[in-house]
């Protein structure tokens, strides 16, 4: 039978089981109430296009279609960049990546599949 539980939000393990109103992680303990498990659930359904409407994934390479200033700082990031290894995350700064200069948070509007 496949656990109907979802994976763990702290340690990201699937070892995780209902208990009353909330999930407890048999791995590291942690609980969360299941409220907020489905709402996090509708969250993973939403799909990040980059500049051409191409639907992005964790792990794709783009290229960055403008240079674009980091705030805080006086580096630039050149247009025409390939970044490896993309990941997805929520907020209005879709895409978390590491590139040359450091870790990075981009907007996926100026970015363009690879």
């Amino acid at each position: 039978m496949p656990n109907s539980a979802p994976a763990c939000p702290q340690c990201t393990l699937e070892n995780t089981y209902p208990e009353g109103s909330n999930f407890v992680c048999a791995d590291c303990g942690h609980e969360w109430p299941m409220a907020q498990a489905a709402a996090s659930d509708d969250e993973d359904d939403a799909v990040v296009k980059d500049s051409n409407g191409q639907t992005l994934r964790d792990g794709d390479a783009v290229v960055l279609i403008k240079d674009l200033k980091v705030k805080g700082s006086s580096t630039v990031l050149k247009m025409g960049t390939k970044v490896k290894s993309i990941r997805l995350v929520g907020g209005d700064h879709e895409v978390d990546c590491k590139m040359e200069g450091g870790s990075f948070m981009l907007k996926a509007c100026f970015l363009k599949k690879a």
